[in-house]
């Protein structure tokens, strides 16, 4: 009778990371688009658990101050009633959902306690682990304390499902299984610590994945503890998923089990609907980057901004798992074939990036003074000069045009001359915008493909080593707007479980470059036929040399600068409405298998 009486049980699904009101991450994104959609299908019977950091959650939480007698607001009191700091309220994104942060600081005198149990019972071993592990076991902790008082009050009226992302969240998931605990687990892997690790550092990862020792490795780059909490949360849940094909390969060597599902991600694509006016954003943002560019090439040499197209990557500095080092080599391919036809596009590729600088290089800022002053004097002359122009007009009997030069002062026609003379140079423009802490692997390609934006060069390069934000004084524009200003993203990826920065691309109506190694890439080349038509492209680098890789991607952006103008409106027309895809009311679906599929697996 049990199982008869439980399929009419209500459904509580609570989700758990590191990143709820936390912005520290890609699974931030992940998480908060998401929202929308999952409130929809779970209304009051969704909730997220994360950490409490009160600075962090200062701009996005609200407390729930009234007394609330659901089973959350019921299990919030026992915990605060046996000494922990519990925060439980409202996140104030999208869809308002409710949330329980923990406040580590209130369980660390307990911790060597909890340690000592994860190796007692798990063989977790704890020794000279970085602060951040610390804080996470501790997190993980009062989840497990969380959710065993939730399950005990309220499992059998109640179907219970919890959601960990990543190890960061679930070090008290495999005591939830060991204590029978009746709540249904799912864990997802957004990427494995140790391909991570491996991608970057050993040549030809992928063909040399099935013969790694995950311990041996884990303990050589000094991660066994975060390796062995994935390892024992893939082993313990009900339900095992990741976010691609890709990373599902890693799985099975170094956490032991194939996933159950996939989840690939979404974005809420609402969020950027703009869909009759997006081209007209695309013009206006364009203009803040020509801003930018001529303040930065047009002290030294000029060329002409209607034939200029505006490329750009970003993400973490992983200079070989990103794909930087593939980027540059095709792009001074690029270079040479464009010098070679005499081409007289301009193409600028940014670089973004995270890297340790001191400041934003005293030229750069100089320059771009200049230039807001040269334009300041131009606007005091248009004023002046339109003025006198009308009155001679109107007094005129003369029909022809009057010279407009005796109509400027003497005083801003100097003020023009001397601004214009100490901007012009004859120093190449940086191709860093920063003062970097120390030269690193980008500065060291760009010099070694000779990317050093010569007049001659028909490729230009700009590394900017800090991720673009609306306060950034050299484009004031923020991330979004800068992608939508832009022709072209381009992330060809060795190493990347999913990869947002194409798909942010795509919902913005910008055509983008990705890798069959990205698991983004590779979602789309089995749902999709015609995905270069509709301006996104694949570079093979799983069968591919790193120098065939390289020539793949030089001739994908060679033809893309030879495109007509209307065949690049017509294609980010494309791109653009092929975005709801990617909307987390379409991809929602994935997520509604795992949990069913969990509770139904816990049930005896």
């Amino acid at each position: 009778m049990e199982s008869v009486f439980s399929t009419s049980k209500r459904k509580l699904l609570l989700e758990i990371a590191w990143e709820v009101c936390n912005q520290v991450g890609g699974i931030y994104t992940v998480i908060r688009s998401k929202v929308p959609a999952m409130v929809e299908k779970w209304d009051d019977n969704y909730v997220l658990l994360g950490p409490y950091f009160p600075q962090k959650a200062a701009a996005e939480f609200e407390p729930i101050t009234d007394s609330d007698e659901t089973e959350i607001g019921q299990t919030v009191r026992k915990m605060r009633q046996m000494g922990y700091e519990v925060e439980y309220g409202y996140w104030l994104v999208t869809g308002r959902p409710r949330v329980v942060l923990f406040n580590i600081q209130s369980i660390m005198p307990q911790l060597n306690a909890i340690k000592a149990g994860l190796w007692e019972r798990h063989q977790l071993s704890t020794l000279n682990i970085e602060e951040l592990v610390n804080q996470v076991i501790g997190f993980g902790e009062m989840v497990r304390v969380f959710l065993t008082l939730l399950a005990d009050d309220h499992a059998k009226r109640v179907d219970l499902c919890a959601h960990f992302h990543e190890w960061m969240a679930s070090t008290g998931l495999p005591d939830l299984r060991r204590d029978n605990v009746k709540i249904a687990t799912v864990f997802t892997t957004h990427a494995t610590m140790l391909g991570r690790y491996l991608a970057q550092n050993v040549d030809g990862f992928y063909g040399k994945l099935p013969f790694f020792d995950w311990q041996k490795e884990a303990k050589n780059y000094g991660i066994e503890a975060q390796a062995t909490i994935e390892r024992l949360s893939a082993l313990q849940c009900h339900v095992f998923t990741t976010v691609s094909d890709v990373t599902a390969r890693e799985c099975e060597v170094f956490l032991g089990r194939n996933p159950d599902l996939i989840l690939p991600n979404g974005l809420n694509v609402t969020r950027f609907a703009a869909t009759h006016e997006f081209q007209n954003l695309h013009v206006k943002f364009k203009a803040n980057i020509h801003e930018f560019v001529m303040g930065h090439f047009f002290q030294n040499y000029s060329f002409d901004l209607d034939k200029t197209l505006y490329f750009f990557t970003s993400g973490r500095f992983e200079f070989v798992n990103k794909g930087y080092d593939l980027t540059l080599e095709a792009l001074a391919r690029l270079n040479w074939r464009m010098r070679e036809a005499n081409m007289d596009m301009t193409v600028v590729m940014f670089m973004v990036t995270k890297q340790p600088f001191r400041s934003i290089n005293p030229d750069v800022l100089h320059t771009r003074a200049l230039l807001d002053e040269i334009r300041d004097t131009a606007k005091n002359i248009e004023q002046q000069v339109g003025e006198k122009l009308f009155l001679e007009s109107a007094a005129s009997s003369d029909l022809t045009m009057p010279d407009l030069n005796k109509f400027v002062d003497e005083y801003w026609r100097l003020r023009l001359r001397r601004t214009i003379q100490s901007w012009k140079t004859k120093k190449l423009p940086s191709f860093v915008t920063h003062d970097l802490v120390q030269e690193d692997a980008m500065t060291d390609y760009i010099k070694r493909c000779g990317l050093l934006n010569h007049a001659h060069d028909r490729v230009k390069v700009v590394y900017h080593p800090d991720f673009i934000a609306s306060t950034n004084p050299l484009f004031g524009l923020d991330y979004g707007q800068f992608v939508r200003g832009c022709h072209l993203g381009i992330f060809p990826s060795y190493y990347e479980p999913w990869g947002y920065t194409p798909l942010e691309c795509v919902v913005r109506g910008i055509p983008t470059v990705t890798s069959d190694q990205s698991g983004f890439g590779d979602f789309i080349m089995q749902i999709m036929r015609d995905y270069e038509n509709r301006g996104i492209y694949v570079v093979n680098r799983r069968s591919q040399t790193f120098n065939e890789a390289a020539d793949q991607l030089a001739n994908i952006l060679f033809k893309f600068v030879r495109a007509s103008q209307r065949d690049r409106i017509m294609q980010r027309n494309r791109v653009e409405s092929i975005a709801e895809v990617f909307d987390w009311s379409n991809l929602r679906s994935y997520y509604d298998t795992a949990h069913d599929l969990a509770v139904k697996r816990r049930k005896p």
